[in-house]
């Protein structure tokens, strides 16, 4: 699915910075292009759900709780 954002573009120092205007992401680039390019996948990585990686072993114990 495909979403419509704006971005901020501005030049610091050497880089130009992306940010966008509706989640607060933002990227860098040595152009504006590849600043606005960085900000894409950078919005893609943020609307990414999360995956595990390693599937936790689960195990139950018992616990005798002594009431003071």
């Amino acid at each position: 699915m495909k979403q419509q954002f704006s971005a901020s573009v501005w030049l610091e120092g050497e880089w130009f910075i992306a940010q966008c205007i509706q989640v607060d992401v933002a990227s860098q680039g040595a152009t504006e292009d590849e600043a606005l390019e960085n900000l894409r996948d950078a919005l893609e990585l943020h609307f990414t759900p999360p995956v595990a990686t390693i599937v936790p072993h689960l195990r139950d114990i018992e616990v005798d709780i002594k009431a003071a």
